[in-house]
């Protein structure tokens, strides 16, 4: 009698290690985070105290800027919003393209769980809010949902612990920036008002100027920038909101390791530094470090620190600033358009993104690697109903009437403080008892994280 084949080991799931990069990345996100907390806690006692119209009046301050014959006509709100948010926007799209480069998604089955997870979590959120406010001005809100927010949720992991695995944050940034891609296509083509075409086509020329300079492979920055601005400009005026010009600056700045001849000079240069003068060691030395790391790496290097630690704090004292007085809070008690954000951000995004992720692994199109199990998995996606930064974002393009605004960001502040505290509670009680998303891969050793000079397979 032919004895049964015993069952052969899990499958073998190679897993690249988090890069120093990624690290540095998430604990930059994580104390942002509780800048942007602090800022929000002032914002709201600010606009609550017995001085609270200067709040308004800081922010509806007037602060245009001339340049010539042109004119930039902006309250400093709309300086917040419009100019210092570029930045990041710019962050996040540099952050989309190194990924898809040199990090995570560039993997295939690494990326489609969170990719499915991120579409639930676009869709389920607006189909919900939209039950809710089915017709007139407060159906305009649809897209306030949709969008977490990445220093909260990374910052809320960060206090979970060693019952949070490393690889449910990797997976959580990763949905994170497809979630982003989502967020920013819906606000350039869903919230543009007033469309001017002279000034999209000098815009569309602008970015066919970028996209020349990364194919020629330009290493400089400041020609990026110098056409970043000009697109910016150009934005402002064609009714599409200017902080685009910062996605499409990130997503243009090439991410590449650098040609091989710029990493040959080094040596050159090296030699060189010896020779010349104190003034021109300097920067022929300069030069040489610039020519060697990619222009993606150069600028995120720079921006993110000012962004996680002061664009997006001084956003959250500039927009979280709504009034809860009793009036207030009974209106929106009662309000379509604030129980609709709740609802969406909470059930919205738990049930979609879990959803989504789960159909990626039953079909087998992808695996989450490492210890994740499917109570991070719900976990993660309950956090990931923090929708505060691009919620906030999304609320001042979609309404002009200030009570639906406050309703609003009552919803985002409710809906975001349960969603921490669901989600929190679901990765400390139950986050070790269900069975694992992916077969263990505890015993698989990882590869090790790939140098930004090593260029990626077939390429």
């Amino acid at each position: 009698m032919t004895q049964a084949p015993r069952p052969g080991p899990a499958p073998r799931v190679r897993v690249p290690a988090p890069s120093p990069a990624l690290g540095r990345f998430l604990a930059t996100e994580a104390g942002g985070a509780a800048l942007l907390l602090a800022a929000t806690v002032i914002a709201l006692v600010w606009a609550n105290a017995p001085f609270a119209e200067t709040y308004h009046q800081l922010w509806d301050a007037p602060a245009d800027l001339r340049l010539g014959d042109l004119t930039v006509h902006l309250d400093l709100h709309g300086w917040v919003n419009d100019a210092a948010m570029s930045v990041f926007f710019l962050v996040v799209g540099l952050e989309i393209t190194r990924e898809l480069t040199t990090g995570e998604l560039r993997d295939r089955r690494a990326v489609a769980v969170p990719a499915l997870g991120a579409v639930g979590g676009l869709l389920a959120p607006a189909v919900i809010y939209s039950v809710f406010n089915p017709a007139g001005e407060a159906a305009r809100g649809w897209g306030i949902a949709m969008s977490t927010d990445t220093a909260f949720v990374i910052g809320v992991l960060a206090l979970v612990g060693p019952r949070c695995p490393d690889r449910l944050r990797l997976f959580m940034l990763t949905l994170a920036i497809v979630d982003d891609l989502g967020a920013i296509t819906v606000m350039a083509v869903f919230y543009s008002e007033g469309l001017s075409l002279p000034a999209l086509a000098t815009a569309g020329a602008v970015v066919v100027v970028l996209a020349a300079m990364r194919w020629m492979r330009v290493w400089r920055l400041s020609p990026y920038l110098l056409a970043g601005v000009l697109l910016w400009l150009v934005l402002h005026e064609s009714g599409v909101h200017p902080t685009l010009a910062g996605v499409l600056l990130g997503l243009l700045i090439p991410a590449r390791p650098p040609q091989q001849e710029n990493v040959d000079q080094v040596p050159t240069y090296s030699r060189a530094v010896q020779e010349q003068p104190d003034a021109e060691r300097v920067n022929l030395a300069v030069l040489a470090a610039r020519a060697a790391v990619p222009a993606n790496a150069r600028l995120t290097y720079v921006l993110h620190p000012w962004s996680a630690f002061l664009v997006v704090p001084v956003f959250g004292l500039a927009n979280a600033g709504v009034s809860l007085d009793g009036a207030t809070l009974r209106a929106a008690a009662a309000s379509p358009v604030t129980l609709g954000v709740v609802v969406a951000l909470l059930v919205g995004n738990t049930v979609g993104i879990t959803a989504g992720a789960t159909l990626a692994l039953r079909a087998g199109w992808g695996v989450l690697p490492g210890r994740v199990r499917y109570t991070h998995l719900v976990g993660g996606a309950t956090l990931a109903g923090i929708g505060f930064t691009i919620a906030l974002f999304i609320t001042g393009l979609a309404f002009r009437d200030p009570a639906l605004q406050d309703q609003a960001k009552i919803g985002i502040l409710v809906g975001s403080l349960v969603a921490a505290a669901l989600g929190t509670l679901v990765l400390r009680t139950l986050g070790e008892r269900s069975s694992l998303c992916s077969p263990d891969t505890a015993s698989v050793p990882t590869l090790p994280p790939r140098p930004w000079y090593e260029p990626a397979p077939g390429r």
